[in-house]
């Protein structure tokens, strides 16, 4: 077993492709191989700014060798027929061939060994459709050829057990990159070349040229340094995963150094300070031990410097000082003009083609917000209202043009300056929350009320506009803004009823659409709440088919409500009582369905006086005594009282399966029973539609 070892060394590889290039080309060779025949491990993938590598160990030295069988025609088949059979199977006679009986008759079968082919014959085609297939998300063309990179590649590593293999990777006609065993390490620290054997040996290497192959192994030096020298001022390091794999395919041999924000800079918000950092520069930002930002950075440096990085650090922060200079500039020049003053500008500004401008969509934020208000517990109306006013006025500032990442951030910053009431600037900061699962969900009632809206609002105008999300395409994040939603009155413990909400936020889009909105958005907008509530509860380990049942009872609008009924269904068909009712039920269901069928529907009262056996007249009393106490139970949301009741018919259906005979000679007799079977039915789905429980 021998190793395929590629390295693939270009021009600087934009930091986001790196990881995502190395693993594809890494599962392009792999399935190459796969169909090739040739057993392998799988492989490992590697990548710095200047290289993509991928080895994969176990590859046997050829293919094996296959057998392959072809039925002919049979024994006696006219001339032109074994003649096109002898073609196909590639013998050349019937004498190489065997006769064989079959159940249809005697037929000639050709078995034909094809031997494997080396390894290294057949590799260097693999890994040139590999590298050929491999996709960026921008790429560029080489000369007059269709061979497209990221950048211009400029030497090609391909060994197998150590040798390079034949070849070359074709650029065009007349450039090619021949396959080698040459790698070279640091651009600027140890650029000269030398010869890999295997992927040991070329990380070995690679270490010594100042280059650290593994992105891992790179992230984790930036983490240690950082941290030390953090540790070293009793600051701490500000955790920021995204940023830490963008700087660790921006360097090949991290040196981590230390500067030094402008105290100047210091009353400027620190959402601006760091996003600053973060966003222009690659900077991460350090903590001090009361939580708040630290005048500190650090910078992570692809070169070590002969004076410890003193000069690189000067000029980091002669270019941080500027890029500040513009963050408070905008920052006072802002707080100038007040959110109010800001919102008649958002009539300019374009919310969505067909569904008006952001001006627009404030006002109906504005009523929204209002109706909202009265089923949220604390919250006043007219705060509310307020809030919801100015929520998009930041949207206009310097300081959100030039990070639109800060909106709402930058509006809480400026509603405190204009002297508005905490609940409203919170409001503002947090109505764009939950992001996302990870995101922390507002809980201040005027927040909550806000950040529905906000995601209300999205939802019904996009689904008035039938811009809707298919498969794995949703360009406005409607199903994020869903699973907000549900997040927000879950975690909130909300009553609020959501087919009303919607109307009234489909009333309040009539202005800008007219008569064209459809009247099914509420309905669509329930399903679609639906099917996202069942992944969010799946996340949490809820059955998706109790979910199920629990909508298929029609007109449950009322998420917690939805969720306490789920909760006493999980609990009764987890009991015995509950799963031999459900065996009974679909029992029932299944007889009542199959005799319909027959003649129609068996929808009407049961008869009394046609009750011939006891086990049927108990059934009947039991049902008469629990069908009202269920009905009331469930209308006063006591699910735990309508599931007690429910697993109480165990019993007497029991009994009634065991030995009664619903299909009796006796045409009365029968359609009474089967009406008694459609009262079973119809008393457990008054609960849930117990149809759509599974297990």
């Amino acid at each position: 077993m021998a190793e395929l070892l590629l390295e693939l060394f270009s021009e600087e590889i934009p930091a986001r492709m790196q990881v995502r290039a190395a693993d594809d080309l890494r599962q392009l060779l792999a399935d190459g191989l796969t169909k090739a025949g040739l057993a392998h491990d799988g492989g490992r993938a590697f990548s710095t700014p200047r290289r993509l590598v991928v080895a994969i160990q176990g590859i046997p030295d050829a293919q094996p060798d296959l057998s392959e069988e072809r039925k002919g025609p049979r024994v006696g088949a006219p001339q032109p027929a074994i003649d096109g059979f002898l073609r196909a199977a590639g013998v050349a006679s019937l004498e190489q061939c065997e006769k064989r009986a079959t159940d249809k008759g005697e037929f000639w079968f050709a078995v034909t060994q094809r031997h494997g082919r080396p390894a290294r014959d057949v590799l260097p085609a693999i890994v040139t459709a590999a590298v050929a297939a491999l996709s960026w998300p921008k790429s560029m063309r080489f000369g007059h050829s269709v061979f497209r990179w990221v950048r211009p590649l400029h030497r090609v590593l391909c060994l197998f057990d150590g040798r390079p293999l034949d070849g070359a990777l074709m650029l065009d006609d007349t450039n090619r990159l021949p396959f080698g065993n040459i790698s070279s390490g640091h651009r600027f620290l140890a650029p000269g070349e030398f010869t890999v054997s295997d992927l040991a040996d070329l990380k070995e290497k690679l270490a010594a040229a100042k280059v650290v192959l593994d992105p891992a192994d790179r992230a984790a030096r930036i983490t240690a340094g950082a941290q030390a020298l953090a540790a070293g001022e009793g600051l701490s390091l500000r955790e920021d995963a995204g940023l830490l794999a963008e700087v660790s395919g921006l360097v090949e041999w991290p040196v981590v150094l230390m500067g030094r924000i402008d105290d100047a800079f210091l009353d400027v918000p620190a959402e601006v300070l760091v996003t600053s950092m973060r966003t222009h520069q690659k900077y991460f930002a350090l903590d001090r031990a009361d939580g708040g930002l630290a005048a500190r950075f650090i910078v992570v440096a692809n070169v070590e410097a002969a004076d410890q990085g003193r000069a690189i650090v000067a000029g980091n922060e002669r270019v941080l000082r500027a890029r500040l200079s513009d963050a408070k500039f905008f920052w006072d020049q802002d707080r100038k003009l007040p959110l109010a003053e800001r919102v008649p500008a958002l009539a300019k500004v374009v919310f969505h083609a067909r569904l008006g401008t952001m001006g627009e969509r404030v006002a109906r934020l504005t009523a929204l917000a209002g109706v909202l208000a009265q089923s949220i517990p604390g919250c006043d109306p007219a705060v509310a209202r307020e809030a919801a006013g100015l929520a998009k006025a930041d949207l206009t500032s310097g300081m959100v043009g030039e990070f639109p990442e800060l909106q709402g951030i930058m509006g809480r910053y400026y509603a405190r300056h204009d002297g508005l009431a905490d609940d409203v600037a919170e409001a503002i900061a947090q109505h764009y929350s939950p992001l996302g699962p990870n995101d922390r969900c507002p809980t201040a009632p005027v927040a909550v009320a806000v950040a529905l809206a906000d995601k209300i609002d999205a939802l019904v105008g996009f689904f008035a506009i039938d811009e809707k999300p298919t498969g794995s395409k949703d360009p406005f994040a409607l199903r994020r803004a869903a699973l907000g939603i549900i997040r927000l009155i879950v975690e909130n413990r909300l009553r609020l009823a959501l087919t009303p909400v919607f109307d009234a936020a489909i009333d309040l889009y009539r202005p800008t659409l007219g008569a064209s909105v459809p009247s099914s958005v509420a309905a669509a907008l329930i399903d679609f709440l639906g099917d996202r509530l069942k992944v969010h509860l799946r996340g949490e380990g809820v059955r998706h088919d109790l979910i199920a049942a629990v909508f298929g009872t029609g007109g449950e609008d009322d998420i917690v409500r939805l969720l306490a009924r789920v909760e006493a269904l999980g609990r009764l068909v987890g009991s015995e009582d509950g799963a031999n009712l459900l065996v009974a039920y679909r029992r029932a269901s299944n007889i009542v369905r199959i005799e319909e069928k027959k003649d129609g529907p068996h929808d009407g009262p049961v008869d009394p006086a046609t009750l011939a056996e006891a086990e049927e007249r108990t059934l009947a009393e039991a049902l008469a005594a629990a069908s009202p106490g269920v009905a009331a139970a469930v209308a006063g949301e006591q699910y735990g009282e309508a599931m007690r009741l429910v697993a109480g018919l165990r019993g007497p259906v029991d009994a009634f399966f065991d030995r009664v005979t619903v299909n009796a000679p006796d045409a009365a007799l029968r359609a009474n029973r089967l009406r008694l079977l459609s009262e079973i039915r119809r008393t457990l789905d008054s609960v849930a539609d117990f149809s759509r429980i599974e297990g």
